[in-house]
């Protein structure tokens, strides 16, 4: 037997500015947005999950994608985005070839996707469910 589990487990990631942050994830994308020990944002996403923001003076943005968001209509979501400044043409065409909305294709090859930046430059996805 082992102490060690996964209940309660998180994921977590790190912004420079933790009001920017709070008011992209609430107020742009809706999201539950708390306020938790130490100033940390806690955003609780409707499965129940949980993800723990936290400013850090040398906070570098990921090169990766630290949250990807399944929807149902991709089109109809990225012309919400769109419509609220967020910006969905991350990419060059070089780098993943896209219509002028930022709309990754798959084509079979995978979800049609698009991706933004929050504040702090950490990559995110809208991606076709």
């Amino acid at each position: 037997m082992t102490a060690f589990t996964a209940d309660g487990a998180f994921s977590g990631f790190s912004v420079d500015d933790i009001d920017a942050a709070r008011e992209f994830y609430g107020t742009t994308l809706g999201l539950e947005v708390r306020t938790v020990s130490m100033g940390f944002l806690d955003l609780r996403l409707p499965s129940g999950a949980s993800i723990l923001v936290y400013a850090k003076p040398d906070h570098v943005p990921a090169a990766y994608t630290i949250l990807n968001f399944p929807v149902a209509d991709l089109d109809a979501v990225v012309d919400e985005l769109l419509s609220r400044g967020v910006q969905t043409k991350i990419y060059s065409d070089a780098e993943f070839a896209s219509d002028e909305r930022g709309i990754v294709r798959g084509d079979g090859q995978g979800p049609d996707i698009a991706w933004f930046r929050d504040p702090a430059g950490n990559v995110l996805s809208v991606l076709q469910a």
